[in-house]
This record gives structure tokens, C-alpha cells and sequence, in this order.
């Protein structure tokens, strides 16, 4: 996924919630949802976009699914915004 698109997902206050749940540890969906005052629907549809942005993967374990947020997007982001810091245009 794109740029725009990680940006996009990550806008969300939501969804930074959650990515900072999961810096801590994976969880399942009903460990994030416990957490939000938010119907399943919606904590589903925000997990959803996260992995679509690729900022978070899942894993099934038994009867459950756990999902980690993957951290080499981020560097991705990090690289791109420090790279924007770098030599200014001189105007003549």
C-alpha cells in the first residue's frame, strides 16, 4: 500500500489506539474491542484498514485471531518524513 494510504489509516485516533495497544503485545479482536466503547462492526472495520495499510498482521491461534502490529511500516514512514528534512531548493 501506498504512502497516502499509511497516512490515511494511521489519521484515525482510533486506529493509533490500537497501534499503540499492539506496540505493547498481540492481542485478539475481542481484547481490542473491550477496550473502545465501539461495536464489534466498527472495532472489525478499524482493524481492517490497519491491515489493509499493512501496519498490522493477524495470526490464528485455536479458535481466535491475534493481530501485531508490524513495525517495518513504520520505519518505511519515518524514512520518508526524515528524507523531506533533507537539502532545501536555493531559489536564484
Amino acid at each position: 500500500m501506498g504512502m497516502s494510504e499509511t497516512l490515511k489509516a494511521i489519521s484515525d485516533p482510533v486506529r493509533r489506539d490500537i497501534l499503540e495497544m499492539l506496540k505493547i503485545e498481540r492481542k485478539s479482536a475481542g481484547e481490542i474491542a473491550e477496550k473502545f466503547n465501539l461495536t464489534g462492526a466498527t472495532v472489525s472495520y478499524h482493524l481492517s484498514q490497519l491491515k489493509k495499510a499493512d501496519l498490522i498482521s493477524e495470526s490464528k491461534y485455536k479458535n481466535y485471531i491475534y493481530y501485531e502490529i508490524n513495525t517495518s511500516v513504520f520505519e518505511d514512514v519515518i524514512s520518508w518524513i526524515y528524507g523531506l528534512g533533507g537539502k532545501k531548493n536555493e531559489k536564484n
